[in-house]
Parts: C-alpha cells; sequence; structure tokens
C-alpha cells in the first residue's frame, strides 16, 4: 500500500516543516488538494504555496484539482513536475481532451470520482489512465467519516481495470485509517490518501505512515 498524505491536514503555520517531515517519515507521495471555491464549498492554495511544497518535498507531489476550469489549473501547476494531477469527471465536459493534455505535459492523469459516480461512468477512458481516485468522503474538508460503499466500488473498478488497464492504480481519499486500510487493500486498492489520521496520530507521522503500509 502506497500511502499519499494530505497537506490538507497540516499545520499551514510550518507547512515546509510539515512536509518535510511526513516524506522523511516514509510516504511514498505529497498529495495537494487544490479547491477554488466553486466546484466544492472550500478556497485552499494556490501555485505560489504548491510550488513552496515542490521545493522541499522529497516525493513527488499528488495534485488534486477540485475545482472549475480544470485546463486552466492544469496549466498553473504544470511546471512543477507533479507525478499526477486528478481532475474531477463530475466537472469535466471534455475529459479525453485533458486527458491527453496532462499527458502531452509529462505528467500522470488521473481522474477522481465523487461518493455518488458509479466506476462505469469512465468506463471508455480507463484505458487512457494512470490512475483513478474514489472519493470516500464528499470533497471540500478533511476529517470527514468514511463512506463503506466505496469498499464495493473499488471492487467494481477493479473488475474494468483488469479489462482495460491493469497498469492503471486505484487511490482513495477521505477517512482512511487503520481500521479499513485491510478492507481496502482487499479490495484492490494501491493508494491511500489520509490527511487526518497521519497529522493528528498521537504517536506521529512516522507510525501513522507505517500502520496504514502493514
Amino acid at each position: 500500500m502506497l500511502v499519499a498524505p494530505s497537506i490538507l491536514s497540516a499545520d499551514f503555520g510550518k507547512l515546509a516543516d510539515e512536509v518535510e517531515a511526513i516524506c522523511n517519515s516514509g510516504c511514498d507521495l505529497v498529495h495537494v488538494d487544490v479547491m477554488d471555491g466553486h466546484f466544492v464549498p472550500n478556497l485552499t492554495i494556490g501555485p505560489v504555496v504548491v510550488s513552496a511544497v515542490a521545493k522541499v518535498a522529497t516525493k513527488p507531489l499528488d495534485i488534486h484539482l477540485m475545482v472549475e476550469n480544470n485546463s486552466f489549473f492544469v496549466d498553473l501547476f504544470a511546471s512543477l513536475n507533479p507525478r499526477y494531477i486528478s481532475f474531477h469527471i463530475e466537472e469535466e465536459k471534455h475529459p479525453h481532451r485533458l486527458i491527453e493534455k496532462i499527458r502531452s505535459l509529462g505528467i500522470k492523469p488521473a481522474i477522481v470520482l465523487n461518493p455518488h459516480t458509479p466506476p462505469e461512468a469512465i468506463e471508455f477512458l480507463i484505458s487512457e489512465l494512470d490512475m483513478i481516485l474514489l472519493m470516500s468522503v464528499n470533497p471540500g474538508f478533511g476529517g470527514q467519516k468514511f463512506i463503506p460503499s466505496v469498499i464495493e466500488k473499488a471492487k467494481r473498478l477493479k473488475s474494468l481495470i483488469e479489462k482495460y488497464n491493469p497498469n492503471c492504480l486505484i487511490e482513495v481519499d477521505g477517512g482512511v485509517n487503520d481500521k479499513n486500510i485491510s478492507l481496502l487493500k482487499e479490495a484492490g486498492v494501491d493508494i491511500v490518501v489520509a490527511g487526518s489520521y497521519v497529522f493528528n496520530h498521537t504517536k506521529g507521522y512516522e507510525y501513522a505512515i507505517s500502520s496504514l503500509k502493514r
């Protein structure tokens, strides 16, 4: 299991230290939630802050766009060379075109599905993707409770991936902890995003990350 701590739950007063700490504690990716206050009812960070994160991160960035006008935001962040840029299928009118654009920039394209969106909605895009992110909470805020139905959804998605593109990874974001990690692994999930669980763990970042990997 790969672990991508979400910096949405970090202490932004010492963000550089927080990013260095999770990288030194064994994370695999640094998950960056970009919200525009339109697609979701929250506003987070822009290219200046993400650029600062990229300078100190020793692990690849995993940028999750929760925005309107996806193409504009892809252009904003492309120069930071993230490993992944993911966008919500619910917001994008021309997903295949955007996938091609992201890949042309040397970045791995990924699509995000909200809790209500079935995997079959992107069945004919799976062959073009490197990763699919399943939201296990409603997007917009950290610290929410895990939605159990994502387990069955991940299993259905895994079947489609095996049919169309076995190299495509499944990522899950929201409410992940040591209580549900085994179920996610059994469902075929490859990467978990964990914000509150990592940054608020009483035993520290390294223990939290290793407990998800175990």
